[in-house]
């Protein structure tokens, strides 16, 4: 009887442990694995650096801990010279997932030329990555990847710290601010970029690093931006979705013979100055515009857009996004098309409807990235845990009031003389438009005093205009340009003649 009891003891004793267990991450911890790449022909080696690095609250103890990245060419004897380049992805719940395994790093997803997924899923080696001309660290902000809260007995940390335009600038900017400490990077030339949402945290950043870190930059890139705070409500913002709406017909091949025969780039700059002298100047008009002319500038923009004339006088000019994915093919191939990529095709359960069932894609993309992530960090970079990782994490409600990322930026170009941005956009990116990332370059600096130092590029994809094979090597060589353009010269003051 008495071994019994203490074989039951013992097993409520095992029991308790394993219940005990919680699924969390180490607040700072990191894992260091070797490996070479082949960029543009030459052969390195380089480090990787992967792990987590806590975020200090305000009495010096960790609020979260966040997950990230680092990638070292080796061989490097003076790092003062040498590029960090600090990158995000959007979301605003957005793992660092999408540039990191398919744009700028060392290994990139097995996908085709086009970007559609292939099995077995994977990577392999990118031999366009900028590792060849700077370091590289990919952060996952909190609640995403494996970034997390952190919650003790004490204390339990606040969503509304985290979660919001300047919250989530403030924190970041502080993480920043170790990372370049512990990894020695201060005297270093520093960039940041960021895809969609990460746009929006840049921007912000730039400001906040100079103000609050004095920690100055020499360049940001803003790859498929968001409006950053810039307003374009009414005709504006109708009038700016036409040039998409032109890119992602011709693309599929449903314009007239005459326009369609013409070169895409060709075609785009014919579009914009309808859009900007003639269709926003009858919007503004709105139900005043006499009659004629209405059905004139439908008639138009049919001509421009694939849709018919009658859609677009039922919808008095103003076609929306959506309706525009469902309709576009849906008489001619009976298809919806995609949202960040129009390229991308997608089957509703009904032909009937305003808007599509689904983000044809993005079901695309997460078919291969996320097997690919996972298998990538457990096995190459050799970071193993149970947590799971969040393409996409719990960070809502997100606070979007007092938006004036656009504004910093500005602040921090004519702060800073040596801060150049450039802008990185995908004719068929439906989401945040390559003529809206136009308007909001021309919109943040309305004095044009800062204009030798932006610079716009457009590629022929979507938002991640980097899975094309073709624009994955001309978008980072753009970068590359970028960085070696706004690196500092030797000796060279930094000061306005």
């Amino acid at each position: 009887m008495k071994k019994k009891n203490t074989s039951l003891l013992l097993f409520l004793f095992i029991s308790s442990l394993l219940f005990a267990q919680n699924r969390t991450l180490p607040t700072d911890t990191t894992v260091t694995t070797n490996h070479e790449v082949t960029v543009n022909g030459n052969r390195f080696s380089y480090t990787a650096t992967t792990g987590t690095q806590p975020v200090w609250g305000e009495d010096d103890k960790p609020v979260a801990a966040l997950f990230y990245t680092y990638y070292e060419r080796d061989g490097i004897k003076d790092r003062v010279n040498r590029p960090l380049v600090i990158s995000f992805n959007g979301g605003p719940g957005s793992a660092s997932v999408w540039m990191h395994l398919a744009y700028t790093g060392p290994r990139i997803l097995n996908v085709d030329d086009e970007g559609y997924p292939v099995q077995p899923y994977g990577v392999k080696e990118n031999p366009h990555s900028i590792l060849d001309v700077a370091d590289i660290v990919y952060v996952n902000p909190v609640n995403t990847g494996y970034s997390r809260l952190m919650e003790t007995e004490e204390k339990k940390a606040e969503r509304s710290d985290f979660f919001g335009v300047n919250a989530d600038i403030a924190y970041l900017a502080d993480w920043i601010n170790t990372f370049v400490s512990r990894m020695g990077r201060w005297r270093s030339p520093k960039y940041l970029i960021g895809e969609s949402y990460g746009t929006t945290r840049v921007s912000g950043l730039a400001l906040e690093l100079q103000n609050r870190q004095w920690m100055y930059l020499n360049g940001v890139i803003l790859v498929s931006p968001t409006e950053l705070g810039i307003k374009r409500d009414g005709p504006v913002e109708i009038a700016n979705r036409l040039p998409y709406f032109a890119a992602a017909a011709w693309y599929h091949k449903v314009l007239p013979p005459e326009l369609q025969q013409k070169d895409l780039e060709k075609l785009l700059p014919e579009v914009e100055n309808y859009a900007v002298n003639e269709l926003l100047p009858a919007l503004v008009r709105g139900g005043f515009l006499e009659e004629s002319r209405k059905k004139n500038i439908a008639s138009r923009m049919a001509r421009y857009s694939g849709l018919s004339e009658k859609v677009i006088l039922q919808h008095d000019l103003e076609v929306p996004f959506r309706y525009f994915w469902k309709e576009l093919l849906r008489d001619k191939k009976g298809y919806t098309i995609g949202r960040l990529d129009s390229r991308y095709l997608g089957i509703d359960r009904k032909d009937a409807g305003d808007s599509p069932d689904y983000n044809a894609e993005l079901t695309s993309w997460l078919h291969s990235f996320t097997p690919a992530v996972n298998y990538y960090i457990r096995e190459r970079l050799r970071f193993k845990t149970d947590v799971k990782y969040n393409m996409f994490g719990p960070v809502h409600p997100w606070d979007r009031s007092d938006d004036h990322t656009g504004e910093n930026l500005r602040q921090a170009m004519a702060q800073n003389p040596s801060l150049h941005v450039m802008i990185q956009s995908g004719y068929f990116d439906g989401a945040t438009t390559y003529f809206n990332a136009k308007y909001t370059m021309w919109q943040m600096d309305p004095g044009g005093r800062l204009k030798d130092r932006l610079r716009f590029e457009a590629y022929r994809s979507g938002h991640m205009m980097y899975l094309r094979k073709e624009d994955l090597k001309t978008a980072n060589d753009h970068i590359r340009e970028f960085i070696q353009h706004s690196s500092p010269k030797k000796d060279q003051p930094v000061k306005y003649d």
